[in-house]
């Protein structure tokens, strides 16, 4: 049996841009994606803190160090600069991988830098809303 399984996230992010008639999906800087473990064309689903919207999408890669997260196309009207969302990876693994798998998790501040990056949920800490 295989299971889906939570790979990694980048958590609060903050949209930096939205662009309704851009081709392309959800952009991501190239360095957060690294971070996250995130590939190119990779499915996510995003989690808007603000509004309550999730839906799925895939990744396009930003320029690195730019800090930019931005929706594009239709994903342009489920936020809007300066919503928190957090980016959400899966995995199909077995069932004995599901047991012992440790997702990576990527805290960010409200400039989109880098906080702190974990290997398990537990070894995070909550950021408030005034980071």
């Amino acid at each position: 049996m295989n299971r889906v399984m939570f790979k990694s996230k980048l958590h609060r992010a903050r949209i930096t841009h939205a662009d309704l008639y851009y081709e392309g999906s959800l952009t991501i800087d190239e360095a957060l994606m690294k971070a996250a473990d995130l590939l190119p064309y990779e499915k996510v689903s995003v989690v808007n803190i603000n509004n309550g919207e999730r839906f799925e999408t895939y990744v396009i890669p930003g320029k690195s160090g730019s800090r930019d997260v931005g929706l594009n196309g239709a994903a342009a009207r489920k936020g809007q600069v300066g919503d928190e969302v957090i980016i959400i990876s899966y995995t199909t693994v077995s069932d004995e991988e599901a047991r012992t798998i440790r997702p990576t998790v990527v805290l960010l501040d409200k400039d989109n830098n880098i906080v702190s990056t974990s290997d398990s949920v537990e070894a995070y800490t909550y950021l408030g809303r005034d980071n």
